[in-house]
């Protein structure tokens, strides 16, 4: 993945962060043809910084309906 913005040497030095920047960076931004590990999605998905319309999208897809609305956590 190329991004001229962020120091991805740097970045990959954590790697939870890296992971976690990545998932946004896809969500965010598009695929081009690279597929989302659902347990990588799972881990992260309550720290991932993604736009609310998005996110309630991903929750209905990943927990289902009963849990997309719910304003509390999502299950691990």
């Amino acid at each position: 993945m190329y991004n001229w913005s962020t120091d991805t040497k740097e970045l990959e030095k954590d790697p939870a962060a890296y992971e976690c920047w990545q998932l946004e960076q896809l969500i965010n931004f598009g695929l081009r043809g690279a597929k989302i590990e659902e347990q990588k999605l799972r881990r992260h998905f309550e720290t991932l910084n993604l736009d609310p319309a998005r996110r309630k999208f991903l929750s209905l897809l990943l927990y289902g309906a009963t849990t997309a609305d719910k304003k509390t956590k999502y299950p691990a």
